[in-house]
């Protein structure tokens, strides 16, 4: 039995029908929604991330096979393996992990499969090298591009580098997707908590057209007195 083989019959035994109905209403898979068609085995996340260094070395291609998968498990424990395989590689095998991850945006389709694994693939490539393709994916029209490129930021936030997060922030004021809304507001909120000054700075110059849940998700840390000057507009 091959490696793609192995890991689907793992994960189907490991299957749960009670979560996987929770988790379609979760995720938003009915028609018209962000995740319409989104198939679910109903495995929690915990119990995927303990499977991880059972196959540490899985192959690339059977990594991108996984993301094939029309099960979101499937999908995001490609994205655990991905991710182990490059924090464990070489430079090699990181260009390897990032030219996959890009090559198959249109599989990480979910805020969870996004969030969870932008930041540690896309964000840490692009820390010593050339950002263009941020600045690319924002202008996607897909929500997915979208939210890998802001969410990627975090690791340069995390690293006291905030002009990228703030320059994509500012790209995407008009977008009139709530989960990126919801995305932008929580990369300003963590530049807050490391710089307070600077992220008061942008919501100064930008708060007043900002979509109503980016602010309050920016905003979220700061005394209640505070959070409510800039949403009365009296700043």
């Amino acid at each position: 039995m091959n490696s793609l083989k192995i890991i689907q019959t793992l994960l189907r035994d490991l299957a749960n029908p009670a979560t996987a109905q929770v988790s379609q209403s979760f995720f938003k898979t009915a028609p018209g929604q962000y995740g319409e068609g989104d198939f679910f085995l109903g495995i929690k996340v915990p119990v995927l991330r303990a499977q991880v260094k059972k196959f540490r070395g899985t192959p690339p291609k059977t990594i991108a096979a996984l993301l094939h998968s029309k099960y979101h498990e499937e999908r995001l424990f490609a994205l655990f393996l991905l991710i182990d395989t490059y924090q464990h590689g070489s430079p090699a095998d990181k260009q390897t992990c990032y030219d996959l991850y890009l090559a198959h945006t249109a599989r990480i389709n979910n805020w969870d499969l996004v969030d969870t694994s932008a930041p540690h693939i896309v964000g840490d490539f692009l820390a010593q090298r050339p950002r263009q393709i941020l600045y690319e994916l924002v202008e996607s029209e897909s929500l997915w591009e979208r939210r890998i490129a802001i969410l990627a930021t975090l690791h340069f936030i995390r690293r006291n580098e905030f002009d990228d997060t703030l320059r994509l922030a500012e790209r995407l004021l008009p977008d009139t997707h709530d989960l990126m809304h919801k995305a932008v507001g929580w990369m300003l909120r963590e530049i807050g908590k490391r710089n307070q000054d600077i992220e008061e700075k942008f919501l100064r110059q930008h708060y007043r057209i900002m979509p109503r849940t980016m602010l309050r998700y920016a905003i979220e840390r700061f005394p209640e007195t505070q959070r409510k000057a800039y949403l009365n507009g009296t700043i």
